[in-house]
C-alpha cells in the first residue's frame, strides 16, 4: 500500500553532492529584504535567494484599528512566480499577488502581526517589492488606516485537545497530565548516543492547546542529543503509521544537518527514521546509510520547506511499514521535496529508495540532535500517533 513520502537531512555531503556545494551556499548566503510602512500598517518581506529560486518570510503588522481579517497585496517587478505558500493562501496573476490570512490568523489587533512565508521561482530578476497593501490600503506613506470592516473570514477556530480527535491511537498527547517540572509518566528524558547539556522540560507559559507544552533546549554538536521518548511502543501500529504534531521553533533551520523528530526503526537493527532539516529545509535522514529525502541538490532542496520560527507549525507525516512510501505534510499541504511514492526521480528521491525495505518505526523521540552548528529552543505540543490521519 504505498504512500506518499518524506525526506531528512544528512550529516555530511557525500562526493556527488559535494558538486552542488557553491549553489546551496549561495541559497543560505543571500539575503534581501524589504518594506513598506504607514499609519496603518508595516510589511516586512524578507527573501533568502539562490539561482533560479527564492523564499520569502512576510510578516505584516497592523498599525490601526483590530481587523478580524487581511489580505495583503503587491506586486513584482520581476519576473518572480509563487509556486507554493504556508500560513495565508497566496495567489498570482501577472505581476499581482495577494496573500489572505488562514482561519487561524485573521485576527489583528492593533499593533498585532501575522507571519507568512512563500516559496517561488525567478528567471532573469527578482528585485524585493514595495507596493504593498493591507486590505486595499496602501502601506506606502498616503498616511491612511486600514478600512475597519475588513473583508469577511471565518473567526480563528479553537483548537480541541487531541483526546477528542485521535479515537484508538497509539499516542495522543497535550502534556495537560505532567504535574512537574520534568517530562514524567509516558514521557521520559533520553540521549540516545550520548549526553551534553541539551535540556527538556514541562513549559507551563507557551503552549499550543491548554496550558502545557514539551520544550527542548536543544544545543549544537554531535553529544548534545537531547529527547523526551514516549513509552508507548509503536512496532504494531499501521500498516501506515501517521503521525501528527504541533512544533514552535526560535531559530530558522540551519544549513547543517539537525534533527528534531526521531523513531528508532527495526528495519535498520534499530537505527533512527528522522525529520529535521539542512541547507535551511526540511528534511529526512536515514541513519543506517545516511540517504534524505530530498537529496542535498539544488532540485530537491527547492522542493522543501522551510520551517518558519515564532509560531506553531502543524508537521504530519506518513510512513508506509508495508511498502517504501512516505509523505509529509506541513500545515496541511503536502511538502512536494518529502514524498516518496516509490518510483525514482533523480535529484530528489533516487537515493531514498535504492533501499527497498520499508522502515517499521517502533518509537518516538521528540527533541534535538545537531551534528555542526545549530542551537534551538523548540516546543511541542498536540501529539498523536496511530493507524489513521489526524488533521491539523
Amino acid at each position: 500500500m504505498p504512500i506518499p513520502s518524506p525526506r531528512l537531512p544528512r550529516r555530511a555531503w557525500t562526493a556527488a553532492g559535494a558538486a552542488f556545494a557553491l549553489a546551496l551556499s549561495f541559497f543560505a548566503a543571500v539575503p534581501a529584504s524589504g518594506s513598506g510602512t504607514a499609519a496603518g500598517c508595516q510589511v516586512d518581506y524578507t527573501v533568502n535567494e539562490w539561482s533560479g529560486g527564492y523564499t520569502a518570510q512576510v510578516r505584516v503588522t497592523n498599525t490601526g484599528p483590530a481587523l478580524s481579517g487581511w489580505r495583503l497585496t503587491w506586486t513584482y517587478g520581476g519576473d518572480q512566480q509563487v509556486t507554493s505558500a504556508w500560513n495565508a493562501t497566496v495567489t498570482q496573476t501577472g505581476r499581482s499577488v495577494s496573500a489572505v490570512n488562514t482561519d487561524w490568523n485573521g485576527a489583528l489587533a492593533d499593533g498585532g502581526t501575522a507571519d507568512f512565508g512563500l516559496q517561488g521561482t525567478w528567471r532573469t530578476a527578482d528585485p524585493v517589492p514595495t507596493d504593498f497593501a493591507l486590505n486595499g490600503v496602501s502601506c506606502g506613506g498616503d498616511g491612511t488606516s486600514p478600512p475597519t470592516t475588513p473583508p469577511p473570514t471565518t473567526p480563528p477556530p479553537t483548537t480541541p485537545p487531541p483526546t477528542a480527535e485521535c479515537g484508538d491511537a497509539a499516542v495522543c498527547e497535550d502534556f495537560e497530565d505532567q504535574t512537574g517540572p520534568v517530562p514524567a509518566g509516558d514521557w521520559k528524558f533520553t540521549a540516545p548516543d550520548c549526553q551534553g547539556t541539551g535540556t527538556a522540560a514541562v513549559d507551563t507559559q507557551i503552549a499550543h492547546s491548554g496550558t502545557r507544552s514539551l520544550r527542548l533546549d536543544g544545543r549544537a554538536g554531535y553529544c548534545n542529543h537531547a529527547f523526551v521518548a514516549t513509552t508507548a511502543d509503536l512496532s504494531t501500529v499501521g500498516p501506515v503509521l501517521h503521525v501528527r504534531m504541533w512544533v514552535r521553533h526560535t531559530t530558522a533551520l540551519p544549513a547543517a544537518h539537525v534533527t528534531f523528530v526521531s523513531m528508532p526503526d527495526s528495519s535498520q537493527g534499530g537505527k533512527a527514521l528522522r525529520i529535521g532539516g539542512q541547507n535551511g529545509a526540511l528534511q529526512w535522514n536515514r541513519e543506517s546509510d545516511d540517504a534524505t529525502l530530498p537529496a542535498q541538490s539544488p532540485t530537491g532542496v527547492g522542493l522543501s520547506r522551510p520551517l518558519p520560527t515564532g509560531s506553531w507549525q502543524c508537521l504530519r507525516f506518513a510512513v508506509d511499514t508495508s511498502a517504501p512510501g512516505l509523505d509529509t505534510w506541513l500545515n496541511d499541504e503536502q511538502v512536494p521535496g518529502l514524498h516518496a511514492d516509490g518510483v525514482p526521480t533523480q535529484d530528489i528521491d533516487q537515493q531514498w529508495l535504492s533501499r527497498t525495505t520499508p522502515p517499521r518505526p517502533t518509537a518516538l523521540r521528540l527533541g534535538w540532535e545537531s551534528y555542526g552548528t545549530g542551537d534551538d529552543t523548540l516546543w511541542f505540543d498536540d501529539v498523536v500517533v496511530g493507524s489513521s490521519p489526524v488533521g491539523c
